[in-house]
């Protein structure tokens, strides 16, 4: 019997679970390490921030498909891998053993590297925490008019500062404002993305009153944030929309990692240096693609990595996943609006938010009970060798 264990409950890891769910994997024990109890789709977190969702429509509860495909859950984080021993160190001091191991933890946004930001910051990321912390901000803006900076300028950090300005003209003060600092570019600009796509989400932020800075945060402090050209922003809210970086315990791993500090794959997904480690998601890096790292392709990643990690531990052949060329990219623009990308043609409106809410409705509903299995009572078992 192999030990297979899920690190992380990511999109590509819920896929794996559904997957395992309709069909056992023969001759694997399965074991689920997550942090949290559910996981936050994270496409539709802008529309929670605007309004259109509660949290509870936007999640995921992996205790409920852990159980369907036969899989025990620890509800904790990973501090460590010993990728030559083949052990996996958790937070709360125990250790997981394995045959072989899939990581899909998801991003992390480095909380230092803007002074301040850990002090004062709203951090997007991990989403389970900015959701709570969320509730208060909205508490606050029943009293009295804020100012929000959303600091990060590409498509996260655009639809973020829409759907604030969006919820911010339907609770308490209408003279509250929202900002947004990309860094030095120009708002929204992405690898892959149409130009096309870009110029109309530029317009959406204008309409909705969002003010731009093409600038870098350089500090930030209690009531301000400070800007590199000496710009001071008066600031209540600072919201932190980085782009992902690699978790620290990955450093001590012994794993392939790339330049950055992700754990380098090739085309079956597996790591380039330990055949028994598969990656995917934020914590991975394709070695043959350097634009392989965003939620659309962790979400593409699910039905290769369940095949591949079934007929690894099966004994079979591996099948190499290659993403396609062009994907289809969905903006929402804080009201029930959004921009739609495909290669070079693009598309927007009301009906460009329908057909979105569409997909992401479909996406939780999918790995949601009882889709996947009948509900029934969950044990979490906290077990490991």
């Amino acid at each position: 019997m192999k030990r297979l264990v899920l690190l992380g409950g990511g999109h590509a890891h819920v896929h794996v679970l559904h997957a395992f769910a309709r069909q056992a994997v023969a001759g694997a024990e399965l074991l689920l390490v997550s942090p949290f109890a559910r996981q936050m789709y994270s496409g539709m977190v802008p529309g929670l921030v605007a309004g259109h969702y509660r949290a509870e429509q936007c999640a995921i509860a992996l205790a409920p498909l852990a159980q369907a495909a036969g899989a025990r859950f620890v509800e904790t984080s990973a501090t460590a891998i010993d990728a030559a021993n083949r052990k996996v160190t958790l937070a709360d001091g125990r250790v997981a053993e394995y045959d072989v191991l899939s990581v899909d933890t998801g991003p992390v946004m480095a909380r230092d590297s803007i002074p301040g930001a850990r002090e004062h910051g709203l951090f997007l990321r991990p989403i389970e925490h900015f959701v709570r912390l969320f509730e208060d901000v909205l508490v606050l803006a029943e009293g009295r008019a804020l100012d929000v900076v959303v600091i990060g300028g590409g498509l996260g950090g655009g639809e973020v500062a829409m759907a604030f300005a969006q919820r911010l003209r339907h609770v308490g003060n209408a003279a509250s404002r929202v900002a947004l600092v990309t860094g030095g570019g120009l708002p929204l600009a992405g690898a892959g993305v149409a130009a096309r796509f870009i110029e109309r989400g530029q317009q959406a932020l204008r309409r909705l009153g969002v003010t731009v800075f093409q600038d870098s945060c350089t500090e930030v402090q209690a009531r301000q944030v400070l800007l590199a050209s000496g710009a001071r922003l008066a600031c209540d809210v600072p919201v932190l929309v980085l782009g992902p970086g690699a978790p620290v315990w990955l450093a001590g791993s012994g794993l392939a990692l790339d330049e950055r500090g992700f754990i380098s794959t090739g085309q079956t997904l597996q790591s380039l240096s330990h055949p028994e480690v598969f990656a995917a998601g934020d914590v991975a890096t394709r070695s043959d693609m350097q634009h392989a790292k965003s939620g659309v392709y962790a979400v593409r990643a699910g039905p290769p990595l369940s095949t591949n990690l079934r007929r690894y531990v099966g004994g079979g052949e591996l099948l190499p996943h290659q993403p396609p060329a062009r994907t289809l990219n969905l903006l929402s623009c804080g009201g029930r609006r959004a921009i739609a990308s495909f290669g070079d043609t693009t598309a927007q409106g009301r009906w460009v938010w329908w057909w979105k809410d569409f997909i992401d409705r479909r996406f939780i509903g999918r790995y949601t009970l009882p889709a996947i299995a009948p509900a029934g009572s969950v044990t979490r078992v906290a077990e490991t060798k």
